[in-house]
This record gives C-alpha cells, sequence and structure tokens, in this order.
C-alpha cells in the first residue's frame, strides 16, 4: 500500500525536472538526488525515479541529434555568400532573401520540430506527475530505458 508520503516523493521526482530552468542542467539534478535518496525506500519511488531519467536522458540525447542536424543548415545558408580566400569584412556581406534556400527550410522544419518537441515534454512532465500523484507509475513515451 501507497503512502501519502511515498507518492509525493515520486511526484516530486517528476516536477524537480523544472528546475533545470533555474539550475543548469537541473533537470538531471533535481531527479537524480531526490530518487537517490529515496530508491531504498520503495519500489513505487524507484520506478518513478527511473522513468523520469530516462526520460532527461532521452530527450538530451534527441535535441543533441537535432541539433546536430540543424545547426548546420543555418551556417551553411548564412555562410554561403562569404569568401574565405579574398575576405574583406562584410563589406560585401549580403543575404539573398529572395531566393531561400531549400537547406533554410529544412533547417526551420527541424527548428519547428524542436519547439514542438519541448511543449510535448513538458506536457508529459505534467501527466506523470499527476499519474504519480493518483499512484501510478507513467511510462514516458519514446523513452530509451538507460536504468533499468
Amino acid at each position: 500500500m501507497l503512502d501519502n508520503h511515498q507518492k509525493n516523493i515520486a511526484t516530486f521526482i517528476h516536477l524537480s525536472t523544472f528546475t533545470r530552468f533555474f539550475i543548469p542542467f537541473g533537470n538531471f539534478i533535481g531527479p537524480i538526488v531526490l530518487w537517490i535518496a529515496n530508491k531504498d525506500k520503495s519500489e513505487f519511488i524507484d520506478a518513478n525515479g527511473k522513468q523520469a531519467i530516462n526520460f532527461q536522458l532521452s530527450i538530451f540525447l534527441y535535441a543533441v541529434i537535432l541539433g546536430t542536424l540543424t545547426i548546420p543548415f543555418f551556417i551553411f545558408k548564412v555562410l554561403n555568400g562569404l569568401d574565405f580566400v579574398d575576405f574583406h569584412g562584410f563589406h560585401d556581406f549580403h543575404i539573398n532573401m529572395s531566393k531561400p534556400s531549400p537547406l533554410l527550410y529544412l533547417g526551420g522544419f527541424l527548428g519547428a520540430l524542436a519547439i514542438i518537441a519541448f511543449i510535448v515534454e513538458l506536457v508529459l512532465i505534467v501527466i506523470a506527475s499527476l499519474k504519480a500523484r493518483e499512484g501510478e507509475v507513467y511510462k514516458y513515451p519514446l523513452t530509451i530505458n538507460f536504468l533499468k
């Protein structure tokens, strides 16, 4: 039988991922600290902690992959007009906005995908917190199980 303390700890493990808005890498530090301190007290807390940490690691991996794909497209578009052999500063530098590159469209699409993924991540964290408060272990979708 789960008591309110276990449900509260599990809920705070999920909600502690929001500390990234105040502390760099808080989305990893908060859940890991709460999980390590409380994982031996309950299987419910242990399962919720693993889910929260696995989800944050998966999101980080997906963000690195998406950033690796997106950033070069913008760099190639901006640096397209520069001549590195005969560089005279920004005197001859211009960006032609009348004819956008297909790379710019692809980069914009990937950037929009990143924004949508961020919003979905926030919604999933809130759902997981509510499920933990109800005494359920929420399985985040598209999560790689680093911790089993």
